[in-house]
């Protein structure tokens, strides 16, 4: 009897392993230029930015750091440098289970960083492209409209007011389109709420309903049945 106790609990012990090392993400990488810093690696928990872990950089840019996933989620890499300047100093990545790369440089810490290894950060990488386009036209619209020369011809600042709405209504519909045609990917339920939670609810109905059983059962998807209560009980 006691041989078997011993013989249940190496099992448990074995299987408890196991999931952890299944849900351990890996994330390391270099920072080109960096000699002197901390390196913060973060995530939003209850609507808190949290950190997670941290490393004191003394000569090398190196770094790794290693912390549980029990689906895929948005993660921050933080540097805090000593330059008195706070943009460009936080990386977002989608991190999962598995070892994710990331590799960029001190003086363009953001902007330059290449993320490999998560299939979901491709996705976001795909989204974030095409989104930013958008964006970008947005703010070239808003500034046009005051332009002193343009202030002075109604016709004019109507056509760049039309054009701005245009804009966002196809960026919101880009959104909503690329949820819906990826919806095997944590991808869906993080941009359904992140840029269209406001849509009609049967938008997001649509989603939910199409995500696939891991991915309604991840982290965004579970946030996105949770909204989609909330929103009905106010109707």
């Amino acid at each position: 009897m006691k041989q078997f106790l011993v013989s249940l609990l190496l099992v448990v012990f074995c299987v408890a392993c196991a999931d952890k090392a299944e849900n351990t993400m890996l994330v390391n990488g270099s920072v080109k230029g960096l000699k002197k810093g901390v390196l913060y690696l973060q995530k939003v928990s209850d609507t808190t930015l949290v950190t997670i872990d941290s490393l004191v950089v003394k000569g090398s840019g190196d770094f790794k750091f290693s912390t549980t996933v029990e689906s895929p989620q948005i993660f921050y890499l933080y540097l805090k440098k000593e330059d008195n300047n706070d943009m460009n100093d936080r990386i977002t990545f989608f991190g999962e289970p598995g070892t994710i790369s990331i590799q960029t440089s001190w003086n363009d810490f953001e902007k330059k960083a290449l993320i490999e290894g998560s299939e979901t950060q491709k996705k976001l990488e795909e989204y974030s492209k095409v989104i930013s386009r958008f964006n970008t036209q947005s703010i070239e619209q808003l500034q046009a409209s005051v332009n002193p020369e343009l202030v002075k011809d109604p016709n004019a600042i109507d056509s760049l007011q039309k054009a701005y709405e245009k804009n966002i209504l196809r960026s919101y519909l880009y959104a909503l389109n690329f949820a819906l045609n990826n919806t095997e990917s944590h991808i869906a339920p993080y941009i359904a709420l992140k840029d269209v939670a406001d849509a009609n609810v049967k938008y997001l109905d649509s989603i939910y309903n199409s995500l696939s059983p891991e991915v309604a059962n991840g982290t965004y998807g579970l946030a996105l049945k949770k909204h989609l209560s909330e929103v009905k009980e106010k109707e």
